[in-house]
């Protein structure tokens, strides 16, 4: 029997270790934090998680790393979890622009040297413009 290709499928995804994502509540087990705290992590954009058809949602073992992390910045900084967010972020840019200049050897100059760079702008009173 074939089935008309008007009808949608649907499919359930296959659960657990076999697609190797975690389940909410066992997500939240290995992280020892409330499954409501994980479900406003991923509210946040903070984890990204997948949703099954039936709105189960489902995270990578990999994400409990960055749980940790979350948790430590939050401890050692005065941050709700939205600022975190952002300092996650920056922190994860910072990273990426050492990686390039290590990669990179330095050989190039990050800025050029005072005696190569072009004079400032002045005005008639030989004030420096800023603009």
């Amino acid at each position: 029997m074939t089935i008309p290709h008007y009808l949608p499928v649907r499919y359930r995804p296959v659960r657990g270790t076999a697609r190797g994502a975690l389940g909410l509540e066992e997500f939240a087990r290995r992280c020892d934090l409330h499954p409501e705290l994980v479900r406003r992590f991923v509210a946040l954009g903070l984890l990204p998680a997948v949703r099954d058809v039936d709105g189960a949602l489902w995270l990578a073992p990999s994400e409990v790393a960055a749980v940790a992390r979350l948790q430590r910045l939050r401890a050692a900084l005065p941050l709700n979890y939205a600022a975190l967010g952002l300092v996650v972020e920056l922190l994860d840019r910072i990273t990426e622009l050492e990686t390039v200049l290590r990669i990179r050897g330095r050989t190039e100059p990050v800025r050029a040297p005072a005696a190569t760079r072009a004079p400032a702008a002045t005005d008639q009173k030989g004030s420096v413009s800023w603009t």
